[in-house]
């Protein structure tokens, strides 16, 4: 592997900020110095930031599913998701794939097979730019949820977990007022109240032995967990008791607090920040930074929103420096996934590199690096 060098940069450590060089050998970040220096590639006094590393994207199926009914070609969805979430300073992805069937999508598994192929495919003929994981998005209450899960599960690229129950009435849609807003465009109110129906059905018969089942056997394989819309002191008692490490995108601060004094990463949505308030109702994760209980963000349907949270929340939240906003999209999702050979600009880490000029009070993405190597 070739050597790179880069010089007259505002280079981003993981708690400081300094004006320097830093140098690259085999893929490893092996020389950083302060001060002028006349070797390497002249950043023009932009950020060299580590890549950002992206625990939770719906945006993959997105690109295969673009319109209700439509399904793309897996392997071209995944190419422009691709190019997009590398282009938005992304190294390392972990793709979002829902897992379990429902009335919308019927044939849940033929999807999910369908994605995980073209990640396979992607991943075995080198043509990716990030470096793609996947996510399993496991919904409890789906009947044919447990059968997907012990298909896929032990994919090579399967690193994470998290269980979702979007029930009506339950975590993210506490209000069945809020519920029949969000999907009551797509049925009528006959139908509405007919799907309202089945679901808590499900529920009943489905989520509480299929949530047993995927804890023990992601203990088994050794995946990490997550939990998800988390609402009430009651779903951060049983997600510490699961051994869950991540609770994502909590909805109130009952929960989240909880979710900090159990030790669990707390992860919102970047999307979140941008807007200054949840898409739901639920609350602000600007909030949560300023009260110390938000550890990562996700760009969750928008991949630019994670590069764009980032530089936006030391402007919104005092004593907030860059160098801990960025912590939350680069070191603290690595380690909670448990990838601590990236997600910061120090010896010996892979060398993910991201050059940002920030244009207007907005973070340009110049150039980005995967292990020393330009990807974008």
């Amino acid at each position: 592997m070739s050597s790179i060098a880069f010089r007259n940069g505002r280079i981003v450590l993981g708690n400081e900020v300094i004006d320097g060089s830093l140098a690259v050998e085999d893929g490893l970040i092996a020389g950083l110095a302060v001060g002028p220096s006349q070797a390497g590639e002249d950043l023009d006094g932009d950020y060299l930031i580590p890549g950002l590393v992206e625990l939770h994207t719906d945006h993959l199926e997105n690109h295969y599913r673009p319109r209700p009914g439509v399904f793309w070609d897996a392997r071209a969805a995944l190419h422009a998701h691709d190019v997009q979430i590398a282009g938005s300073g992304i190294t390392t992805v972990f793709d979002a794939v829902r897992i379990g069937s429902d009335s919308d999508m019927p044939e849940m598994g033929r999807h999910v097979e369908a994605l995980t192929g073209a990640i396979a495919s992607g991943l075995g003929d080198g043509w990716l730019r990030a470096d793609h994981l996947i996510h399993l998005r496991c919904e409890l209450p789906s009947h044919d949820v447990i059968e997907q899960f012990e298909t896929h599960a032990t994919h090579p690229e399967v690193r994470l977990a998290s269980m979702m129950d979007h029930t009506p009435g339950q975590r993210q849609f506490r209000s069945l007022d809020d519920y029949k807003r969000f999907y009551g465009a797509r049925r009528s109110p006959e139908e509405l109240e007919r799907f309202i129906a089945d679901r808590l059905a499900d529920h009943a018969r489905y989520s509480e032995p299929h949530r047993t089942h995927i804890v023990r056997r992601a203990g088994e394989l050794g995946l990490s967990l997550a939990s998800h819309d988390d609402a009430t002191l009651a779903h951060i008692e049983e997600a510490a008791r699961d051994g869950v490490a991540i609770a994502e995108f909590p909805t109130t601060l009952e929960a989240a607090a909880a979710a900090h004094d159990a030790g669990l990463a707390i992860l919102m949505g970047a999307p979140n920040v941008v807007r200054g308030r949840s898409h739901s109702g639920n609350i602000s994760a600007t909030d949560l930074v300023r009260a110390g209980l938000l550890d990562i963000l996700s760009s969750d349907y928008v991949p630019f929103a994670l590069m764009q949270a980032a530089f936006i929340l030391p402007e919104r939240v005092e004593g907030l420096s860059l160098a801990a906003a960025l912590a939350t999209v680069t070191r603290n999702p690595a380690r909670a996934a448990g990838l601590d050979d990236r997600g910061e600009i120090a010896m010996g880490k892979r060398a993910d590199l991201v050059r940002v000029q920030v244009i207007g009070g907005m973070p340009v993405v110049r150039g980005v690096w995967r292990q020393g190597k330009r990807v974008s």
